[in-house]
């Protein structure tokens, strides 16, 4: 990457800079190569962030299907984090995971899962585990919240026997054929997974993220407290694909130790530590067994440390630093947070990145954890709240007798509860990574790259006022 010009004294974050377009020989979006540069086996260089109301099992799977890595929150109990592991290792590659739940549940239960507006179907099950029926998402839009799931079961889903499709371009023309917009797909007559239309498509644009075992790549994450090396040894043996040792101040001695102690224990698996803004924290925490390194101390949307500490660094600034130190030392950076646009994700790409790191914008999607909820105005969200926040202190120390969590906290930081709205345009996790791709993938095409190596290259970024960038913004409405 270069400048145009002279680079300002001061540190600079997304909105401050633009990129330039170059002389390109690349024709297409789709001739462009998205898959990382770091070892961990993305598709695309998209993570989804270690947080509770951001990534678990279900977005986990859906990201490494269209080709990215969903990292699991280390909050979660050592049995529960095992269990969610092994849960991603099972989800069907080729093909969408149905929602499945008892027969006799409500459509209210359901829409707390899965929203009337998702084109998906759900899976019925009996006191069994037998299937009892499948119900099209589109049908609970219609049906009373207190109706009985097994009693809107008229009729079938269209099934597709998996034996007798050749890719997902022959799942895209059957749907067509038979005028269906979802089926399932059954092999011997047993469910193993759904496909729509969309699901189909974006089959033959995205690769997904998958280990020697032909399954979905999943990465976790483990604190530098406690029996770190225990941790570690359980995940790698639940399947785990990438370690992420996490802190909020990944310059210190215990993150320090903590690391030596995992790299040590010679788990071939790639290793990410953090967070860090500096080129001195990337050089010690490489020095301590890290191939990766994890950039942010306060852009997320979550976070108060600025305000409250005064502690952190412009985005930009700290990627592009971080990234030439590890690249140094041939390791690499994840740019964990600040990101608000797909320019934001290109941007932080341009600057070095390997893979770009997001919590809160994946945090109101409908595969992201935790359930759908309606305001007073009718509109879906879901509930996010940040890490190190009260409500995050509570889950992680709950168990502590009541004067230690106290003191725990009386020192929280970040905000503990936040509505983040469902795009009714683009509720799916899915829907936001065809956003952003298609953004980067345009960008990578204006810079004249094939693939990620040649952006980091060829990328060239100017410099530019709050007019500037205000400027850059579509008119919300007519003149």
């Amino acid at each position: 990457m270069r400048f145009t010009g002279h680079v300002p004294a001061h540190d600079l974050t997304y909105s401050d800079v633009f990129l330039v377009p170059s002389r390109s020989g690349v024709t297409s979006r789709l001739s462009v190569d998205l898959a990382t540069t770091d070892g961990t086996g993305a598709q695309i260089p998209i993570v989804s962030a270690n947080m509770n109301s951001v990534t678990g099992p279900r977005l986990a799977a859906t990201l490494a299907r269209r080709g990215g890595l969903g990292v699991l929150p280390q909050d979660l109990p050592l049995q529960e984090l095992d269990a969610a592991i092994r849960s991603v290792k099972a989800q069907p590659v080729g093909w969408d995971a149905p929602v499945e739940l008892p027969a006799d549940a409500t459509v209210a239960d359901a829409l707390r899962i899965v929203p009337a507006i998702a084109a998906g179907v759900v899976v019925l099950r009996d006191g069994a585990g037998e299937e009892a029926g499948c119900v099209p998402a589109s049908r609970l839009a219609t049906a009373l919240p207190d109706a009985r799931l097994g009693d809107l079961v008229h009729g079938g889903v269209t099934s597709i026997d998996a034996d007798d499709l050749e890719g997902p371009r022959a799942a895209f023309d059957l749907l067509v054929d038979a005028d269906v917009e979802v089926a399932l797909v059954r092999h011997h007559g047993r469910i193993v997974g759904s496909v729509t239309r969309r699901s189909a498509l974006r089959s033959t644009i995205y690769r997904p993220a998958v280990d020697a075992e032909g399954r979905l790549r999943v990465a976790a994450a483990i604190g530098i407290n406690g029996d770190v090396a225990a941790k570690a040894k359980a995940l790698a043996e639940a399947g785990v694909d990438v370690l992420v040792v996490d802190t909020a101040h990944g310059h210190q001695e215990g993150m320090l130790a903590a690391l030596r102690t995992v790299a040590g224990l010679g788990l071939d698996i790639p290793i990410v530590a953090g967070n860090v803004v500096t080129a001195d924290g990337v050089r010690d925490l490489v020095d301590a067994g890290a191939s990766i390194v994890k950039v942010g101390v306060g852009p997320g949307a979550m976070c108060t440390t600025r305000m409250m500490t005064a502690v952190g660094r412009p985005q930009f600034s700290a990627v592009l630093e971080t990234a030439q130190a590890a690249r140094e030392l041939g390791a690499h950076v994840w740019a964990d947070g600040g990101v608000r646009y797909p320019r934001d994700v290109a941007l932080a790409l341009a600057a070095g990145a390997a893979s770009v790191m997001i919590g809160s914008w994946f945090a109101g999607t409908i595969e992201a954890p935790g359930t759908l909820q309606t305001d007073a105005d009718g509109r879906l969200y879901k509930e996010s709240w940040g890490m190190a926040s009260t409500k995050a202190v509570q889950e992680r120390f709950g168990r502590l007798e009541p004067y230690e969590l106290a003191r725990k906290e009386l020192f929280a930081e970040g905000i503990s509860s936040s509505k983040i709205y469902l795009d009714p345009n683009r509720p799916s996790l899915e829907d936001l990574l065809d956003m952003i791709t298609s953004g980067v993938r345009s960008s990578f095409t204006y810079a004249g790259a094939a693939d990620l190596a040649d952006f980091h290259e060829r990328a060239v970024v100017g410099f530019q006022s709050a007019a500037g960038y205000e400027e850059g913004k579509a008119l919300p409405v007519s003149w």
